[in-house]
């Protein structure tokens, strides 16, 4: 799939969630749904995955287009103000922060196999870790 994690920030403070998110990117040809595609974030130090949960009614990425996935609730003042709307925007109306610092893996599965997954890492562009170089045959 050419669906693609291409931005993660946290949020800043830490309760202020419309100040997270993450940036998805259809790099592909034709329009991906996402309805029924389920998020999870492992973090730093914990083996097993967290469900975050489905993304359902979920939305479309038309081709080369992206979507800002934000984790709070538009309507709480609590969250903080939203991003400025310069891309297509989703809320998962989350009730607390996903990322909890430098290692923290989203990915975005449908029916178990995995759409795309991201590390956040601060000091990389974007704030994802780049991918690590495949390994050839010698």
């Amino acid at each position: 799939m050419a669906i693609r994690i291409i931005a993660i920030h946290p949020a800043d403070p830490t309760d202020a969630l419309n100040s997270e998110w993450f940036v998805l990117e259809n790099q592909g040809d034709k329009p991906f749904s996402t309805k029924g595609c389920t998020l999870t974030v492992t973090r730093k130090g914990q083996p097993k995955k967290a469900l975050l949960g489905t993304i359902d009614p979920g939305f479309i990425i038309g081709a080369r287009e992206k979507v800002r996935v934000i984790t709070g609730h538009p309507g709480r003042k609590a969250h903080g103000e939203l991003p400025e709307e310069d891309i297509k925007q989703y809320n998962l109306f989350l009730n607390e922060s996903v990322l909890r610092g430098p290692g923290c893996t989203l990915m975005v599965s449908l029916r178990s196999l995995p759409v795309t997954k991201a590390t956040y890492e601060p000091d990389s562009p974007g704030g994802v870790k780049p991918p690590a170089p495949k390994k050839t045959a010698e």
